[in-house]
């Protein structure tokens, strides 16, 4: 007969094993590697020869060499920021472009950057030559922001406002969350508590998709996510002080019901939507239908 081995540093099993009411969701699902990876952190270390050169010059080379390399630093960051600002947009069906162009600021930074360093070193020409030329390959390489919105065409601008503040304030409730539970040091609940990201995230693209919802899901996305990472808190503290395993299984079948709960209103919201979409096909049918224009299924006219 199989015998199951374990031990401390071995996986737990989940402390619900017979819930069967959520499906397995990973909490990976839809996630996409990010952009600002290994090219945009060497552009934080490819300025930090220039202080080298700089204390081997005079003062007035010193400074301007620390001068680069200090907008050298700021464009890395401000390319960074923007790539995950561009991220962002890209995620959403329904956004507004950034308020500011970071990644267009940051190639403006590197060609100044570029032609301070050549300016210490080389003279006028070589300043202009690296400007260019710096600012050319950094958007070339980071491409430019988004320059207009997305999906806003017939969106009141008012509500799209109200989405947008209460979707980032569900998600500073969600980066809240993720902050807390790390302190309990158990990765399986961190893993749930991804799990359940997942789902709440969904709802937020539900209603970013039709701003109409908001009302419907405000309580979901302030109320509850509130109270949710308020929990989150608590365990985190708790569990890393007693490791009390009463208070883990609690905090798991809170999860649970959770998910299932803003899963279930994620749903409605979708019927809503197919509802709303019926009614506006019926009345424009019944508007056809007494102008003397009869409608079959497999019309194409």
């Amino acid at each position: 007969m199989a015998q199951r081995f374990g031990g401390k540093y071995s996986p737990q099993p989940d402390d619900n094993p017979t819930d069967t009411t959520m499906p397995a969701r990973g909490s990976f699902r839809g996630a996409k590697r990010t952009r600002a990876g290994g090219r945009v952190n060497l552009l934080f270390l490819a300025p930090l020869p220039l202080a080298i050169a700089g204390f081997t010059s005079d003062p007035g080379g010193l400074a301007m060499y620390l001068g680069a390399m200090g907008l050298l630093e700021l464009a890395a960051w401000m390319t960074r920021e923007g790539i995950l600002a561009h991220e962002a947009y890209d995620a959403r069906r329904v956004a507004r472009r950034p308020g500011f162009p970071r990644k267009m600021a940051g190639s403006a930074l590197t060609g100044l950057g570029l032609a301070l360093a050549g300016l210490a070193g080389a003279g006028p020409m070589a300043a202009l030559i690296f400007a260019v030329l710096g600012a050319g390959l950094h958007s070339f390489a980071f491409g430019l922001d988004p320059l207009t919105d997305k999906g806003m065409e017939g969106v009141d601008s008012f509500q799209t406002d109200r989405v947008a503040r209460a979707v980032a304030q569900a998600e500073a409730h969600l980066a809240a969350m993720s902050d807390a539970i790390k302190r309990a040091g158990d990765r399986q609940v961190e893993a749930r508590v991804e799990r359940f990201q997942v789902t709440v995230r969904d709802m937020l693209r539900t209603v970013e998709d039709d701003p109409r919802d908001l009302t419907a899901a405000k309580r979901y996305m302030g109320v509850y996510l509130m109270g949710a990472r308020d929990a989150t808190v608590k365990f985190a503290d708790i569990y890393a002080r007693n490791q009390d395993r009463g208070a883990r299984s609690d905090y798991m079948m809170l999860l649970t019901d959770l998910e299932e709960n803003f899963t279930a209103k994620t749903r409605k919201l979708l019927l809503d939507n197919n509802s709303d979409l019926e009614i506006e096909i019926s009345v424009l049918r019944d508007r056809l239908s007494r102008e003397g224009v009869h409608l079959t299924p497999n019309s194409t006219e």
